[in-house]
């Protein structure tokens, strides 16, 4: 699909928009009042105050940061943090990777604390017929079932999605609406005055922010899918699900105002739990049919963070953020992608905070501080991103000072529940930004102390090599993974490899190198003959969103190379040759491991320890790259630094020797 496919706004594309963008924002109308009306009586201007900042936030962060302004910063129709990333790296700012490693890490820790919210805030409505119902074991059911049918992609699911959600949001307006004409005056908290008034007239005074918040956590993951809808089918759908989601809270606050000076604690059929104000509003006969929608919303909520996340890990990967790990394609769609272990990861971190909170009320407390984060970081970077597109200076100063304004405002309200179980996103986000920073300081370590030599030195003897019948043939085709940017460098490591290391004589030479270009879809390469017929070399150009599989790709190289007439890989063993037999491909990898005779500064060294130690449980490079097993050989060599010095050693003659002389 190009972009220009993708800008196209079509019933089809509002449909698949709907179920795989709104999920996150589109549930919030099931957790954001309770918290804020709190174990405290109805007070209509705290109602009005409540629902003017809701109104507001949707309109401010979602509306203006999220989908006027950012859905702007497009990496060739991909958005989300590292998307954003790539493009604003090429200003060569230092310190740019700060922003992007915390705000992925923090949308990571968000999928990991939004399943378990939603659904169990669904769940929940059950209580209203069995009060001492133990909905945990119902809420890991759930999600069991959720991820185990990820392997099988969500293209299957996707098409239950879209209606699902249409279904939901139809459901929140009529629910809403009624309660609304009844009682017009709600409208008033359109004007700002009371949002602002709230502040000074709740209990909870600036932190009621920290719930207020959560009406726009899912703003971030309309960015981050911007790729799979495209940007025109999020800001036209998104018309709708804002005035449908608006509803539904004016309504449930005209009921609240209704039954001003009660608790939700009287309003509740289960004595002992406060009532949920969204399920205050459906009439009793429609209430199972209302939980029934509910949780499948929130499962569908839960189903456009995963695949959120396995994009971003997957991004992450060839940004050499995060270490390699398998990735599967379960269907032919582009962009359908499915992470094992990131998968599981996510599952047990999601069991892990439905056992440790069990209910939706205590999890409030824990949601919200990383996504801020995470907006905090994206802000940063649209900053750069307008800078570098040139906006009008003062423009900038203005959507930055605003946005820091209003998320730094968010962050503070929500260190309120740091203590609550915030600290548990925090912890999460800082384990996952740990793992990401050590992998990418490690690679630029490793980077900064790997030699490189240039090919034409060693041209006479690859060439003599390669015709020095005394040496067993090592393979017809030797093909080298390189990490040298430059075409005309190689890391001597390998020259060390072809003639020290027993030397390998091979009719061709083939060097291969990857890289990982910062255009989402990207897939080109260069050949270039260093040595007719001796010594080739391949560069491949792959966007971060593709997966490098070079078996494939360097088979379709070689073909073409083929077809061209350029290269003729039949096999030089004569009885061979005269029967065309194709020559054998061997694949060698360079793998480096901590020699121990270094003397590197301790922070590098530690950082080395972590990342060999990561590297124990990721992939292998040739599995990471795509290759056939049986066609690899993987060669360990140390990393040295500063080489001993010559050791000074005395040779002391034998006295017994001399005597006897």
């Amino acid at each position: 699909m190009s972009h220009k496919n993708l800008n196209k706004v079509t019933v089809g594309g509002l449909l698949v928009t709907l179920g795989i963008i709104y999920g996150d924002i589109g549930t919030s109308p099931l957790y954001v009042m309770k918290p804020l009306i709190g174990d405290h009586p109805i007070v209509p201007e705290i109602v009005l105050g409540a629902l003017s900042c809701i109104f507001w936030t949707l309109t401010l962060q979602t509306t203006l940061k999220y989908v006027v302004l950012t859905l702007q910063a497009d990496n060739k129709g991909e958005g989300g943090i590292f998307s954003l990333y790539t493009l604003v790296k090429r200003l060569k700012k230092k310190g740019l990777i700060i922003p992007a490693i915390l705000g992925g890490s923090a949308l990571l820790a968000d999928g990991i604390i939004t399943p378990p919210i939603s659904i169990s805030s669904a769940v929940e409505g059950l209580k209203m017929y069995k009060p001492h119902l133990n909905t945990v074991p119902i809420v890991i059911g759930i999600l069991f079932v959720l991820f185990v049918i990820q392997k099988f992609g969500s293209s299957i699911i996707g098409k239950f999605f879209g209606p699902m959600m249409l279904l939901w949001f139809g459901m929140l307006g009529i629910l809403g609406i009624i309660p609304m004409f009844e009682n017009l005056a709600v409208l008033k908290a359109l004007n700002p005055y009371y949002a602002i008034h709230l502040l000074s007239i709740h209990p909870d005074g600036f932190y009621v922010l920290g719930f207020v918040f959560l009406c726009t956590t899912g703003a971030e993951a309309l960015y981050s899918d911007m790729g799979h809808t495209g940007r025109s089918n999020i800001r036209v759908s998104w018309v709708f699900v804002k005035s449908m989601l608006v509803i539904n809270y004016f309504g449930q606050g005209a009921y609240l105002i209704e039954h001003s000076g009660k608790t939700l604690k009287a309003l509740s059929t289960n004595p002992g739990i406060p009532a949920n104000p969204f399920y205050l509003l459906m009439p009793d006969w429609f209430l199972p049919f209302g939980i029934a929608i509910a949780t499948s919303a929130a499962v569908i909520a839960s189903q456009a963070l995963i695949s959120g996340s396995f994009t971003l890990i997957s991004e992450a990967m060839r940004l050499n953020f995060w270490p390699k790990v398998s990735i599967k394609f379960p269907t032919e769609l582009k962009g359908q992608i499915y992470i094992p272990s990131i998968n599981w990861l996510l599952f047990w971190g999601c069991v892990f905070i439905v056992l440790h909170f069990e209910e939706s009320g205590n999890m409030e407390a824990a949601y919200g501080l990383a996504i801020v984060l995470c907006m905090i970081m994206t802000t940063t970077l649209l900053g750069y991103y307008m800078v570098m597109k040139r906006y009008n200076k003062f423009f900038i100063l203005a959507v930055i000072a605003v946005y820091f304004t209003i998320e730094f405002s968010f962050l503070i309200a929500n260190m309120s529940k740091f203590n609550h179980g915030g600290y548990v996103s925090l912890i999460i986000a800082g384990m996952l930004a740990a793992t990401m920073g050590v992998w990418h300081a490690a690679k630029r370590i490793r980077s900064e102390y790997t030699e490189f030599t240039k090919i034409d030195n060693y041209k006479n003897v690859l060439a003599e090599l390669s015709n020095d019948d005394t040496i067993p043939k090592y393979a017809t085709h030797l093909v080298y993974m390189t990490n040298a940017n430059l075409g005309d460098e190689i890391e001597s490591k390998i020259i060390y490899s072809i003639l020290q290391k027993r030397p390998k004589r091979a009719d061709i030479y083939w060097f291969v190198h990857v890289n990982v270009v910062d255009e989402p879809y990207r897939m080109d390469y260069r050949v270039r003959e260093i040595m007719k017929d001796d010594v080739i070399r391949v560069d491949f150009y792959l966007g971060f969103r593709v997966q490098p599989r070079i078996n494939l790709m360097f088979k379709q190289v070689v073909r073409d190379m083929v077809k061209k007439g350029e290269v003729d890989i039949t096999s030089r063993y004569l009885s061979l040759n005269r029967n065309n037999v194709i020559g054998d491909f061997k694949f060698v990898i360079i793998e480096k491991f901590l020699s121990y005779d270094n003397e590197l500064p301790w922070y590098e060294r530690i950082i080395l320890d972590i990342y060999f130690m990561l590297k124990k449980v990721s992939l292998s490079e040739g599995r990471a790259f795509g290759l056939d097993s049986s066609s690899v050989k993987v060669e360990k060599f140390p990393i040295v630094i500063h080489p001993p010095e010559d050791i000074s050693l005395c040779r002391i003659d034998d006295p017994y020797h001399n005597h006897h002389s």
